[in-house]
Parts: structure tokens; C-alpha cells; sequence
């Protein structure tokens, strides 16, 4: 059987899609990258804002069309599943927790869900990026967010185990290391080991490999902070910190259950440059929020002045259901949000480039990613800096550049 697979939404999502490929790939089925030339479809969906929802809506009506057989899994599949059926009614229906019985579900065998490690399976990954979930699900239930509703309560899957995962990664010839979490920094917590642990124990693996550690709640990294900068200290750590403030207003904050203070914030940033003095951080912005002040929107403008951030993704709030934020009164008028918005993206774009402008004639070694147009190379920096290299260079290559050029996005650098 030919299969057809597309993937939405987080690097979780990406995890889920190395595990079913891995899985199908060992019951000999075959992975087609054209739709009409498949038997069966699968779609991971992503539901975190509306304007994703619909486009996964616009996807599901395309696959309908085709009249194969279709296979939903994702957070939709998980907290949508009457959108799902009433476009699809002949779909069937993998929550994300389960993946790994993406083969019974084929053979049309009744699911047990029972819920198993994702670290026990099979892999497959297409490039030298690996994308390797360390847990599901989450402690805490952020206002805004249905992913975590989606996800269910926190699962953190076992030290070795994960290191078994990577070093199998790398024995394929993965050379960047994704690790991934609704909140990475909650791993461990219902167990009797942390983040911190984790990383100190990848980073005795052999081989020639970077880890980039994903998004971390400001709250959980406070209750380990010590041990995950210890961790950070390998050389094969991308000194890269994503943490999202989402607002820099602690009313704002509390109304997200977001469980953390502004100044926490600001403390783990100084303490993570102070640490790391060449380090990217990446955060992210939720504008308006319900009730959102003009006075408390310029907290969020005054906190990206004083932090600076390297990166911040920035999103229009969405009311998603079943979450408490959608019972908020004091809706912000549309136009209003876009003002908002594109001033921060303006401002955000601004200090991005005063950020990368300021690392001009300085010297990095570049592990390159990808090829990209005109011959070029894409690669990250130990500070998972992106870098473009106008030059044809060998997929994983660890080059000595000197940058030359920034702008808000990339670095351009040289050979030297």
C-alpha cells in the first residue's frame, strides 16, 4: 500500500510523523510524496489558532476529493473530532497520544489505547534534522490553549530511552537534535528527573551532533534553572533559549494562568546572556488578549525594548473552545489587534536586525542544514544563528564562517 503523509503545527506534530513513518516503513508499506499517487492519506493537523483550523478544513475538503481512504490524527483528532466527521465521515481517527498504532488502525483493528513511550518505536527521519519528543501533554492548563487539552496531562518518557533514540538518529545520520515538549522544561516533573539530567546525559553521547532544546515555560525553568544551564554548557547545546513571555503585563499574565511574574522573565534572560553572552533568545507574543489594556499592550512594547529578543513570533489571539479564555468578556476590536500587531512586528523586525547587524565581522562554526536557491548553503551557528553561505557545501559540514552581512531573518557569512 502507497501512503501519502502531510504534517501541520509544531515539532511535536513532526515527532508523531517520524514515528508513523518509521512504523509503516517496517511493515513494508510504501511513502509516496504525491498525493494521487497514493492508496491511503494521512493528515497531522494543528488546531492552536483559528486561521490554522481553517486552513486544516481547506485540507480535509481536499483529501475528500480524492475518495481514499483518509487517516486524521494531530490535535484535531483529539479535541475536533465532530469537524472531522461531519467533512469526513468515513475518516479514521489517531489522537496524537497514539500514534504508534497508526498500523492496527490500517488493518482496521480495534484501538486499545493504551498509552505506550513514542521513545519504544520505530523512526524515520528524511534529513539530517531530527525531531525526538521527550514527553506528551503538560502539567499546566495555559487559559488560551487547547493544545494542552489536546495533549492530556504530562508524560515524560525515560532518560535512556531517549538517548537510545537519539544515538539510533545519529546512527542515521541525523545531525541536528530537536528535542520537543509542549513545555520542555516540565519534562521529568512528575517523575524523579529533570531537564537538566536529560541533557547532561545526551551530551556524553559520541559522534559529531547539535541539540537544539525547544520551547520552555518561564515557570519550570525557575525550578531547575541551575542544572538545565549546566547542561547548556556542552559544546553540542545550541546556546538557544525559547521562552515565551506571551505578554509583558503581569494582569495579562495571571488571566493566562500563565503562573509566572514579568520580572521572573527578565531574570532568566540575564541570567541565560549573563551565562551565555552570544546566546539567541526566541520568545513569543499573544496580542490582544481579552480585556487587554492600551496601557497594558505598552507593558508588552517596554518589556521587547528592555529584553531585546533575537526572535519573537508574534499571534493574534484566538478564542479556541473548551478553553477557559473563550468564557473572557472584553473581546479587542479586530482593528485594533491588527494596530497592535503590526507594531509589534515592526518593532520586532527592528530589534532582530540591531541584534544580528551587531555580529557582523565576528567568526562562527557552521554545521550546514540544508542547500539553498543559487547555489547556496543554510546552516546554523552554535548560537543556532541562522547562517547563508553563498556557496555549494556537503550536507552536515561544520565550516568556519565570518559573517559579512545581517538582516532581520539570517546572517550571510564567508569560508574562511
Amino acid at each position: 500500500m502507497k501512503v501519502y503523509i502531510e504534517v501541520y503545527g509544531c515539532t511535536a506534530n513532526k515527532s508523531d510523523a517520524s514515528l508513523i513513518k518509521g512504523l509503516l516503513l517496517k511493515n513494508d508499506y510504501k511513502i509516496v510524496n504525491d498525493i494521487g499517487n497514493a492508496d491511503l492519506l494521512i493528515i497531522l493537523t494543528c488546531t492552536v489558532i483559528d486561521t490554522t483550523q481553517q486552513r486544516m478544513i481547506s485540507r480535509l475538503k481536499v483529501f475528500k476529493n480524492t475518495g481514499k481512504k483518509i487517516i486524521v490524527s494531530g490535535c484535531m483528532a483529539s479535541v475536533q473530532k465532530e469537524i472531522i466527521k461531519r467533512i469526513l465521515p468515513a475518516a479514521l481517527i489517531l489522537p496524537p497520544r497514539y500514534t504508534y498504532q497508526i498500523v492496527d488502525l490500517i488493518n482496521n483493528k480495534k484501538l486499545n489505547f493504551i498509552e505506550l513511550d513514542k521513545t519504544n518505536f520505530p523512526k524515520y527521519y528524511s534529513d539530517i534534522s531530527a525531531p525526538i519528543s521527550i514527553s506528551e501533554g503538560c502539567m499546566f492548563s495555559c487559559s488560551y490553549c487547547i493544545t494542552s487539552i489536546a495533549r492530556g496531562k504530562l508524560r515524560s518518557y525515560p532518560i535512556d530511552e531517549i538517548k537510545d533514540e537519539v544515538i539510533n538518529a545519529i546512527k542515521m545520520g541525523c545531525r541536528e537534535i530537536q528535542l520537543t515538549s509542549q513545555d520542555t522544561a516540565s519534562y521529568g516533573l512528575e517523575q524523579n528527573y529533570t531537564l537538566g539530567d536529560l541533557l547532561l546525559s545526551l551530551s556524553d553521547i559520541k559522534g559529531r551532533y547539535k541539540i537544539r532544546v525547544g520551547m520552555m515555560n518561564p515557570h519550570t525553568l525557575m525550578n531547575d534553572f541551575d542544572k538545565i544551564i549546566k547542561g547548556y554548557e556542552n559544546s553540542k547545546i545550541y546556546k538557544f533559549l525559547h521562552l515565551p513571555v506571551q505578554s509583558g503585563d503581569n494582569e495579562v499574565l495571571e488571566k493566562m494562568n500563565r503562573k509566572y511574574r514579568i520580572d521572573d522573565f527578565i531574570r532568566i534572560v540575564k541570567n541565560f546572556k549573563d551565562k551565555f553572552a552570544d546566546s539567541t533568545i526566541s520568545t513569543d507574543i499573544i496580542v490582544g488578549f481579552p480585556s487587554e489594556s492600551e496601557e497594558q499592550f505598552e507593558n508588552t512594547v517596554k518589556i521587547l525594548n528592555k529584553v531585546k529578543p533575537d526572535i519573537t513570533n508574534i499571534t493574534r489571539y484566538s478564542a479556541r473552545p473548551y478553553t477557559e479564555a473563550k468564557k473572557l468578556k472584553g473581546r479587542i476590536k479586530t482593528e485594533i489587534v491588527k494596530q497592535r500587531s503590526t507594531k509589534l512586528t515592526e518593532l520586532c523586525k527592528k530589534i532582530s536586525y540591531e541584534r544580528n547587524k551587531r555580529l557582523i565581522g565576528k567568526e562562527y562554526k557552521v554545521m550546514i542544514i540544508k542547500h539553498a536557491k543559487n547555489n547556496s548553503s543554510f546552516g546554523r551557528a552554535d548560537n543556532y544563528k541562522p547562517v547563508v553561505i553563498d556557496k555549494k557545501i556537503k550536507i552536515s559540514k561544520i565550516v568556519n564562517v565570518k559573517i559579512d552581512d545581517a538582516s532581520s531573518n539570517y546572517l550571510v557569512g564567508s569560508i574562511i
